[in-house]
């Protein structure tokens, strides 16, 4: 889950090499915390959030499909 995290946002950013899917276990769900240059944030929240809303999207289908509960979260 991390690398297909990880894949999908270094190819939406200007510096892949700043981003950092950091997985964090907090009781029955697990929380993807993505980081990314402040100069990519936006590229990753995308217009009105259409961009991280489809990420989510796609984790939690796949997180579903596996059984688990998952959250992904944008930090600078």
């Amino acid at each position: 889950m991390k690398d297909m995290i990880e894949f999908v946002v270094k190819s939406l950013v200007d510096k892949p090499e700043c981003v950092n899917v950091l997985p964090v276990e907090t009781g029955s769900v697990k929380v993807f915390k993505i980081e990314v240059d402040i100069s990519d944030k936006g590229r990753v929240i995308g217009k009105q959030g259409r961009i991280i809303k489809a990420l989510r999207q796609l984790v939690s289908a796949s997180s579903v499909k596996k059984g688990e509960r998952c959250r992904v979260e944008v930090v600078s």
